[in-house]
C-alpha cells in the first residue's frame, strides 16, 4: 500500500471562495485558539491538554455567542486542525521539530476534509456545502480507479488555491534490479556531483529572480500598511516566491526520479544542514540548494521503487580521503578544488574524490548496518563531550 498526494491547482467560483475562506479562517482560528490552551495550561499549571481536551472545548467554542460562526462550516477541518496540533506536539516532544506556532492570516492557510466531508462521483469533487464541484486543472490524471482518502485545500499567500487529493496508487512497484551503485556529494557550484564523474550544475533559482525579488520586497517596505497597495504588493512578493519554489521543486523531482531510476544503491552524506547555514557567507546559497529537500526525495522514491539508499555519517572525511590509496590528509579548505595525494601522487577532483569514498563506505555501511569513520576520528559532539569530561590542570 503505497499513499500519493496528487497537487492540483483550482479556480473556485465566488460562492466556493467564500465559503473556503471562511473555512481556512475558522481552521486557523481553532488551531490558535487550542495552541493557547495547551500552552497556558502548560505554563500556569504544568497540565497536559490532549486533543480530547480540544475537542470538547471546540464545542464550547461554537455554543459562545461572539464564535456562532464556526457553525456554518464543516466540522471535519475544524477537528482536523486539533489533530494536526496534537501530532506538532508528539513530533516535539519526540525532538524531531520545534514546538507549533500560531498560524498567521497572511500566509494563506489550509483545510483538511476526510471522507465524510466530501464526495467523489465521477471523477469530480464535491466539498462538504459546495453544490458545485472544484473546476479543477487536471495537470495529471489519477491512477485509474484511485479513490480520495484525505482532500486538503491549500490558499497560497498569493490568492493561487490548490488541493492535494491523497489516494492508495496502486501503479506506484519496484523497478527491475539494477546492477549500478552511485555515490552522491552535494554542492554549491555544482548541486550534484556523481561517483563516475557527472556534475549536475546548479541552477541557482533564487539568483535568477533575486533583482526581481529585492525591487518587489523594496516596494512593499514603501506602502502604508493597512492599504490595498500594501497588499498588491504583498501578493507580488509572494507571486516570485512561489515562482523560485515551484521551479526549484520540478527540479529536484526531476533529478531524483533519475537518479532513482538509474541505480540500485545510492550513497549520499548525512549532512547537517541546519548547521551548515549557520555560516552568514554561504547560508543563502545553502538555502537555495535545499539538500535537505534532495535527500528526503531519494528517501521515499527509493522505498516506493525498491532502491536502497544509503546515508553515510557526517563526520566521515569523505574529501580528505584519497580514493585511490586511501592516505588521508591533515586539513583540506573549501577554496582547494583539485589536489595532488602525497602518497600516491594521485591528482584528484575534490567534489569527483569525495563522491567515491562516499560510494566505496556506502557498500560498507550497508553491509554493517553502521556508521563509519576513520579510526581515531570522532564526531563533533563526541569531542565537546571529551573536553567537557576533562579536568582543568592548574595554573602554574
Amino acid at each position: 500500500m503505497t499513499f500519493r498526494a496528487f497537487r492540483y491547482r483550482f479556480y473556485p467560483t465566488a460562492e466556493q471562495e467564500s465559503l473556503l475562506r471562511r473555512t481556512v479562517g475558522c481552521v486557523r482560528l481553532v488551531y490558535n485558539k487550542a495552541l493557547a490552551a495547551r500552552s497556558q495550561a502548560w505554563e500556569e499549571r504544568r497540565e497536559k491538554v490532549g486533543y480530547r481536551e480540544t475537542s470538547k472545548r471546540l464545542t464550547q467554542w461554537k455554543k459562545e455567542e461572539e464564535l456562532q460562526f464556526l457553525r456554518e462550516v464543516s466540522a471535519v477541518p475544524l477537528q482536523e486542525g486539533l489533530r494536526h496540533l496534537d501530532k506538532g506536539y508528539t513530533h516535539f516532544f519526540a525532538g524531531h521539530a520545534k514546538p507549533p506556532r500560531f498560524k498567521k492570516k497572511r500566509k494563506g492557510g489550509s483545510a483538511t476534509f476526510t471522507k465524510a466531508a466530501f464526495r467523489w462521483r465521477d471523477g469530480a469533487l464535491y466539498l462538504a456545502k459546495c453544490n458545485e464541484p472544484l473546476n479543477i486543472r487536471w495537470s495529471r490524471q489519477l491512477p485509474k480507479g484511485a479513490e480520495p482518502s484525505t482532500v486538503t485545500v491549500r490558499l497560497e499567500p498569493s490568492g493561487r488555491w490548490h488541493v492535494s487529493i491523497l489516494v492508495d496508487d496502486e501503479t506506484v512497484q519496484p523497478l527491475p534490479k539494477s546492477e549500478k551503485s552511485v555515490g552522491v556529494d552535494v554542492g554549491i557550484a555544482h548541486l550534484a556531483i556523481t561517483s563516475d564523474g557527472e556534475k549536475v550544475e546548479n541552477p541557482r533559482h533564487l539568483t535568477k529572480h533575486y533583482r526581481r525579488l529585492r525591487r518587489a520586497q523594496k516596494a512593499l517596505s514603501r506602502k502604508m500598511k493597512g492599504s490595498r497597495n500594501r497588499e498588491k504588493a504583498r501578493r507580488k512578493v509572494a507571486k516570485i516566491h512561489e515562482k523560485i519554489r515551484d521551479s526549484r521543486n520540478d527540479y529536484l523531482h526531476k533529478l531524483t526520479t533519475r537518479r532513482v531510476r538509474e541505480n540500485q544503491t545510492i550513497v549520499v552524506e548525512d549532512l547537517s544542514v541546519k548547521g551548515m547555514v549557520r555560516n552568514p557567507k554561504l547560508a543563502q546559497h545553502i538555502s537555495d540548494c535545499a539538500w535537505g529537500d534532495l535527500v528526503n526525495q531519494l528517501d521515499y522514491k527509493c522505498q516506493w521503487y525498491g532502491r536502497t539508499l544509503v546515508k553515510v555519517d557526517k563526520w566521515f572525511p569523505s574529501s580528505k580521503l584519497c580514493s585511490s590509496c586511501g592516505h588521508k590528509v591533515d586539513s583540506m579548505p573549501l577554496s582547494v578544488r583539485e589536489w595532488t595525494c602525497p602518497n600516491c601522487g594521485t591528482v584528484h577532483d575534490r567534489d569527483i574524490n569525495a563522491a567515491r569514498n562516499l560510494l566505496a563506505v556506502g557498500h560498507t555501511v550497508s553491509a554493517c548496518g553502521a556508521s563509519v569513520r576513520l579510526e581515531g576520528h570522532c564526531s563533533g559532539e563526541q569531542r565537546r563531550k571529551t573536553r567537557k569530561g576533562k579536568k582543568q590542570e592548574p595554573k602554574s
